[in-house]
């Protein structure tokens, strides 16, 4: 096996962090105020207490969680899953020798299912802010100086925070598309896409990247025929492998999906009928289609406005996003940012580790994030996971790779689950063998990706991960076996 290189040097790393338990406040009402309480707010909150510090987290809504875990990743997730067994149940159990009669859906329970989920995260959250001793306001956040926030409740009454530091953990929003009013209604957004009251016949999704595939394909097998409008030539966005992007339109289609590709949106309007007619452009042909449902899907932006930034002197670029330096400090060295308002992938694991690894900075400690070895997962049916370099980008860099891919259609466990849709593919330098990326798409991708993961992250090659004993049978062994196709160009089982 080749050796394994280690990112980060833990006792160093380590020592200050203990000592930092010992910190009190000494000035100000605190160590550090948070504003936002997503996936990276709450996180890096909790961590903040944790160490030490005497920590209060600012929140404009009345739940925790941002809109990760209320309008976002958790309720969609729930959804996913609830819609992929009713459609199992109506499609695909009587091939399993389950005979059932009278499947129907209850949406109103299936969207039960979903808040209950989302409520018992949420307050999970207040009982770990008790907990490690997180003080929360509930209000407006506003910077009113380098080290002041100025909190605004629904009444209009405001409380002052004196405090050491700051995070911005404001997260994102839903890009506007121009000239499209949004009511949620019929003209929706992510968050109304995930509370419709009824199953719309016909739905037009305009955007073909993660959000737009994965609630189409809640909607699509609820019995919604989903039309989705791309502009770009592939599915699934940025950062996912051509060879992946298309093997999942092909089988989403194959699901009742259809695709419109390199096609522009010129406007969407509402008819007399009730209907939105909505208006399009592919190779210079015009075209129009009606839906009762048109869900508008282009991505989301940083929620970096009406924030006081400009009353401290920091500037954002011209994504909305706030420039901070390898410790997630602005300009301003009191104030950090981290998640969503900030440059890279607009994940909610990047921002917890970023918040993690930002109050650490403030009691001494380094620590530090490899971005490319942030995962990302699609969670349609089969799921889609990647990290690392695409084929597209070693091309670009002019890489010299090797490649293994080994298909689902030949792992044992997927043949007796009857989901052998997809493959794992694996990029490798053509001469260390170092792992450069793992592209998987397969009905546990957004498990099995994370594997990938750890392994990248400590330099393995594609030996490394071939020469590891994997339990049989497990589809895990279809990203042994294409590490074995890529260190020396064939497998054992195909």
């Amino acid at each position: 096996m080749s050796s394994v290189l280690l990112r980060r040097s833990w006792q160093p790393r380590l020592l200050p962090l203990m000592a930092s338990r010992q910190l009190t406040s000494s000035t100000g009402d605190a160590d550090l105020v948070v504003i936002g309480s997503g996936p990276g707010g709450y996180v890096a909150a909790i961590k903040a207490a944790q160490l030490g510090l005497k920590t209060v987290c600012v929140e404009k809504d009345p739940t925790l969680g941002g809109t990760c875990l209320n309008v976002g990743c958790i309720p969609s997730k729930s959804l996913l899953n609830n819609s992929h067994y009713y459609h199992m149940a109506q499609t695909d159990f009587a091939n399993r020798g389950i005979d059932v009669s009278g499947v129907s859906l209850n949406l109103d329970n299936m969207m039960k299912a979903k808040a209950d989920s989302v409520k018992q995260l949420t307050t999970g959250i207040d009982g770990l802010f008790k907990k490690n001793k997180v003080t929360r306001v509930e209000g407006h956040g506003t910077i009113t100086s380098p080290n002041q926030v100025t909190v605004t409740n629904g009444n209009g009454e405001k409380q002052v925070l004196a405090t050491k530091n700051i995070l911005i953990a404001t997260g994102s929003e839903v890009t506007p598309f121009p000239g499209i009013e949004i009511d949620e209604e019929t003209i929706i957004s992510s968050t109304g896409a995930l509370s419709l009251s009824a199953v719309p016949p016909r739905l037009i999704l305009i955007g073909a990247g993660v959000i737009g595939l994965e609630l189409g394909s809640v909607w699509s097998r609820l019995g919604s025929k989903v039309t989705a409008i791309e502009f770009l030539p592939t599915v699934g966005g940025i950062g996912i492998d051509l060879d992946v992007s298309k093997t999942l339109q092909r089988i989403l289609k194959k699901q009742g999906v259809n695709f419109k590709m390199g096609t522009k949106v010129i406007s969407a309007a509402r008819t007399a009928g009730g209907a939105v007619e909505v208006a399009m452009e592919t190779k210079g042909k015009t075209e129009t289609m009606e839906c009762d449902v048109l869900l508008v899907s282009i991505g989301r932006r940083p929620f970096t406005t009406n924030l006081g930034l400009e009353n401290v002197g920091v500037a954002t670029d011209d994504k909305g996003r706030v420039p901070v330096d390898e410790s997630f400090r602005t300009s301003v060295p009191s104030i950090l940012a981290i998640g969503d308002c900030i440059q890279g992938p607009m994940l909610a694991h990047k921002a917890e580790d970023e918040g993690i690894i930002a109050v650490e900075g403030l009691v001494g400690g380094v620590g530090h994030l490899d971005y490319n070895c942030v995962p990302s997962v699609i969670y349609t049916h089969p799921e889609v996971g990647w990290v690392g370099k695409s084929e597209e980008d070693l091309k670009k860099e002019k890489v010299d790779y090797r490649v293994g891919k080994f298909p689902f259609a030949a792992n044992s466990r997927a043949k007796t689950n009857a989901d052998t849709d997809g493959f794992v593919k694996v990029l490798s330098d053509a001469k260390t063998d170092r792992v450069l990326g793992v592209h998987i798409i397969g009905s546990i991708a957004g498990e099995l990706i994370n594997e990938a993961v750890l392994a990248m992250e400590y330099g393995a090659s594609a030996e490394d991960i071939a020469r590891v004993c994997h339990a049989h049978p497990t589809c895990a062994e279809a990203l042994r076996e294409a590490s074995l196709m890529a260190y020396c160009g064939n497998a054992v089982n195909f």
